[in-house]
């Protein structure tokens, strides 16, 4: 892999390491992963700062001592207007997980991750629990509300690994365009559409996302069936569900008494 040392870099990148220490899928209780504070270009095993240029497309905006376009067109990858655009809701806004899906694929990790306002949705709870042992995130409807997420930049050969990715998922494109953090708006971006719905809180509303262990541990606070199957602390739950059979019976209690209606 190409690390940063190998790219001209204007900048400072104290702690973008941090972002690789660990990843969901080895780490469940660390979902959705540790999710950069800035838009960036996922570069191989590291994460490329990008600046905004105020009312310009990203392909203006300024990455490693020059423009992301420049960037791109350097390496040989697919320029910007050749990729297809995906609001991440859940850890495809983590660097550690992106990169490990597109090893795991053999797809080179070179993505593009731009900050974006996304009108009427935000990030909520999946009604199923991954093989990994997480909760995992799905999108909610959320009228009159914007919400700020990563939209990430995919060729053709890193969607379809992507979507290898999401058997959970649906990709469908969103209602609305998508404002990018430098002012410019995008036509509607895909986004992964739960296939189970999604999870309601105590309140019968949707739950937001929220860190797992606290997720977790409220779910079980909430359930005398699920700590029977899946032991009292978060540690016990992610362990326990990696076994198919407790799996699958978790999966059923949260079906027939945890979705929330009318979101999937």
């Amino acid at each position: 892999m190409r690390s940063i040392a190998a790219i001209p870099y204007a900048g400072g990148h104290v702690g973008i390491m941090r972002l690789f220490e660990d990843d969901p899928i080895s780490r469940p209780l660390t979902y959705p992963g540790r999710i950069p504070a800035t838009s960036g270009v996922l570069f191989d095993d590291t994460y490329i700062p990008l600046r905004p240029v105020d009312n310009s497309p990203p392909d203006e905006w300024r990455a490693a001592g020059g423009t992301l376009k420049a960037l791109l067109a350097r390496g040989g990858f697919p320029p910007l207007e050749e990729r297809h655009v995906v609001v991440a809701v859940g850890s495809n806004a983590a660097p550690s997980q992106l990169l490990r899906k597109f090893l795991d694929h053999e797809v080179r990790p070179v993505v593009p991750m731009t900050l974006a306002d996304v009108r009427d949705v935000a990030p909520g709870v999946s009604a199923h629990v991954s093989r990994w042992g997480y909760v995992p995130a799905a999108p909610i409807e959320t009228p009159g509300e914007t919400s700020r997420l990563f939209a990430l930049w995919l060729d053709e050969q890193q969607l379809a690994a992507l979507d290898l990715t999401e058997p959970n998922y649906h990709r469908r494109p969103l209602r609305h365009p998508i404002t990018l953090e430098s002012g410019v708006r995008r036509p509607p971006a895909f986004a992964y559409m739960g296939r189970h719905g999604c999870l309601a809180g105590r309140d019968g509303r949707p739950r937001r996302l929220t860190p797992q262990r606290a997720l977790i541990q409220d779910l079980l606070d909430g359930s005398a069936e699920l700590r029977r199957l899946c032991g009292d602390t978060p540690d016990d739950f992610a362990g326990n569900v990696q076994d198919d059979v407790v799996r699958e019976a978790v999966y059923r209690l949260l079906q027939n008494g945890h979705r929330a209606r009318g979101q999937g």
